[in-house]
């Protein structure tokens, strides 16, 4: 047999034993978590707001470092990993994704030691989200620019 019809029938094989996702229900379940993180989110919000008496503009950054603390937590405490696992993308979108991306790469490579494990491979996969937000933003602040001049 050759090489290439074996892939291709073991491929065939696969395909039938592997579980079909319930896409539907994916996104369901994506929507609502992740809603409920940005409910909680808002929450936060509101909370220094009218407890801390910061204004809208001030209670942003707090918030946002609430969440990234509680995401690293439960990330610590494998609870994140569950939640993510049931929720799908609903748990990866929020900024408390990003958190759970970072931390479990330190937890990964904290056998090694704290600065070559943990803080040389904290951000293998958080680096190019950071690269690519970066050079994303400017070249809308590009086009906005140009834009702007035009009319």
């Amino acid at each position: 047999m050759s090489q290439k019809f074996q892939k291709h029938n073991y491929k065939n094989t696969v395909k039938q034993y592997q579980p079909k996702p319930n896409i539907f229900l994916n996104c369901v379940k994506a929507y609502i978590i992740g809603g409920l993180i940005c409910v909680f989110g808002q929450m936060l919000t509101n909370m220094y707001i009218n407890v801390f008496d910061f204004s809208e503009k001030q209670a942003v950054n707090p918030t946002v470092t609430t969440l990234i603390l509680l995401a690293a937590i439960f990330t610590g405490l494998g609870w994140y990993d569950k939640l993510g696992q049931f929720a799908g993308a609903g748990t990866a979108v929020p900024v408390t994704g990003f958190s759970n991306t970072i931390t479990s790469a330190a937890l990964e490579y904290k056998s090694e030691g704290f600065v070559l494990g943990v803080a040389s491979n904290m951000f293998k996969l958080a680096g190019p989200v950071i690269v690519f937000g970066t050079v994303a933003a400017y070249l809308v602040g590009v086009v906005r620019y140009i834009i702007q001049q035009w009319m």
